[in-house]
């Protein structure tokens, strides 16, 4: 019998208002989101932090004050080690890349474990450099901290993984069902996305080739309910110029056109302020605004039994493949190494 741990990342969030600020400052002060020499960012991360913190704290406090995203991802890790199964002994770990559980804690837990294997498993399903990358960079260097040598393999990402993909189309099916709109036909599903600035997209971060990916699989899943479907961008902030088209931008199009929407997280698979506050309540009162006769948003994917059974999937095919994607990341096709080789987990 061997001993797995499976270590899943996510970006982590405030467990209380007096976080937010030092949560903010974690993660303004990583170079995969601030491009700036260390020294800079010392001193640019927190005071970031300092400016966005009075807003950000109006956010969380419009959610119960603090963010669901860390009690969520307990439950994926404890439905995963009920779905993995088999004669292997396995545990999930959740590491959090910029608030409680950080990275070095997840690390000295799975020390604790001392397992034979690891996986690591982002819970971004769309690789960019900005989150799984940034994740997989932090687990390097807090395993080799905390003195971790079982051999470790990562899943770099999984767009289309079919798991997924029937997780998301069931929902959008559902929430159509739901809503008052008389005709399937009508409806135009706009898959939201996390954006990123332009320069991130032309350094070679291969995130909106996949989101489309990922969108593509899922409306040829659905069929004739998404056959006006478009993929967009959410939660810009900065000056820099970032990806779109914008959700914003979408919503007056769909008022322009008098059509209602189904609006699909499909780079999120948990809950948290990016959905219950950006799409809940921001996003539905702009489309109110411009026209839109009907605005629906879909759940994310949470612990429904496809998405699960996605996941264990990948955590099989990670041992059996022995994948490793701990350097060299950045390729378009599959962030895996320099080759140009297929990833066989891209497309699960």
């Amino acid at each position: 019998m061997a001993r797995v741990a499976v270590v899943l990342f996510n970006l982590g969030g405030p467990d209380r208002l007096e976080s937010v600020q030092p949560f903010l400052a974690n993660l303004f002060s990583d170079p995969a989101i601030v491009e700036a020499p260390a020294l800079i960012r010392r001193i640019l991360g927190p005071w970031l932090a300092r400016r966005r913190a009075p807003t950000a704290r109006e956010i969380y406090a419009s959610i119960g004050g603090s963010s669901p995203l860390l009690a969520l991802t307990q439950e994926q890790a404890r439905a995963l080690e009920q779905r993995v199964g088999g004669d292997d002994e396995t545990r999930a770990f959740v590491a959090m890349r910029y608030w409680h559980p950080l990275t070095e804690e997840a690390a000295a837990e799975v020390r604790q474990f001392d397992p034979d294997e690891i996986v690591l498993l982002p819970l971004y399903p769309q690789f960019s450099t900005t989150t799984t990358g940034s994740s997989l960079t932090a687990w390097r260097k807090a395993a080799a901290r905390a003195g971790i040598s079982a051999p470790t393999y990562a899943v770099c990402c999984y767009p289309t993984e079919s798991g997924f993909v029937q997780a998301q189309a069931q929902l959008i099916r559902k929430a159509a069902a739901a809503s008052e709109a008389e005709q399937a036909g009508q409806w135009r599903v706009l898959f939201s996305a996390h954006g990123l600035p332009e320069k991130t997209v032309a350094a070679g971060d291969p995130y909106p080739w996949q989101v489309q990916r990922s969108a593509q699989a899922v409306a040829e899943t659905v069929g004739g309910l998404a056959r006006d479907w478009v993929v967009c961008y959410q939660s810009r902030v900065g000056p820099l110029k970032w990806i779109g088209p914008s959700l914003d931008d979408e919503l007056a199009r769909a008022g322009g056109d008098g059509v209602p929407v189904l609006v699909t997280p499909i780079s999120f698979v948990s809950e948290h302020s990016e959905t219950l506050v950006e799409l809940d309540m921001e996003y539905r009162e702009d489309a109110e605004g411009l026209g839109v006769p009907e605005y629906v948003r879909v759940p994310t994917v949470g612990t429904t039994e496809p998405f699960i059974d996605g996941l264990a999937r990948l955590v099989g095919l990670a041992r059996q493949q022995g994948l490793d994607v701990m350097a060299g990341l950045g390729h378009r096709q599959c962030p895996m190494d320099g080759t140009g080789r297929r990833c066989p987990i891209g497309d699960g």
